[in-house]
């Protein structure tokens, strides 16, 4: 008669038993922890698609809603600068827009710090021939995000054109110089283009 309790080449005992609770503890561990890391890289992954990598930018404000918020949900149909851009700003392209009210003009720019850098996104309003707000929309880059903050953009409010840049004298930001100089060519874009533009 066959002893159907002898153990096989296959069986568990030469594997060890899985139900010895160090084992079965150990199995489940690693089960777990492989289940959660895959969780996590899904979740992370379709957060990505639905928010695109924009949701990882310290500043992330659509220029439609920073137009909304100036106009105070009056948004004027944009126009086009008669001047153009060319040569004013790195990235700017030749036919500008810009958006008019009350005496007032807004103006959204995507310029970069130098060759390589991302660009930043940031909108300007120009009141009476003077810079009235300075907003950074997004910032791209990993560093020198401290150009978005109100203390550093408050320096920009009030400067007038000179021809060649702004009036006002800005503090540098120490590992931010060419952020802390393509605000400057921004104010001063801004500034120049409202000149080209009717009252």
């Amino acid at each position: 008669m066959t002893d159907h309790n002898t153990s096989s080449p296959n069986s568990s005992a030469d594997h060890g038993d899985l139900s010895q609770p160090n084992i079965s503890k150990r199995l489940l561990l690693r089960a777990s922890l492989g289940l959660s890391l895959l969780g996590f890289g899904l979740g992370r992954a379709q957060a990505q698609a639905g928010g695109g990598i924009e949701q990882f930018y310290k500043y992330n404000i659509k220029p439609e809603t920073w137009l909304a918020e100036v106009f105070a949900g009056q948004v004027p149909a944009p126009q086009v600068a008669p001047g153009g851009g060319y040569g004013l700003l790195q990235a700017l392209p030749q036919r500008v827009r810009y958006w008019r009210a009350n005496g007032r003009t807004a103006w959204v720019f995507d310029e970069i710090g130098k060759v390589g850098y991302a660009p930043t996104t940031c909108g300007f309003v120009v009141k009476g021939g003077a810079i009235e707000q300075a907003k950074v929309l997004i910032y791209r880059e990993s560093r020198a995000d401290q150009v978005g903050t109100p203390s550093f953009l408050n320096q920009l409010v009030g400067a007038r054109s000179t021809g060649s840049g702004i009036d006002k004298r800005v503090d540098n930001i120490s590992g931010a110089t060419y952020s802390v100089k393509m605000m400057e060519r921004m104010a001063a874009a801004a500034l120049q283009l409202d000149k080209t533009v009717p009252a």
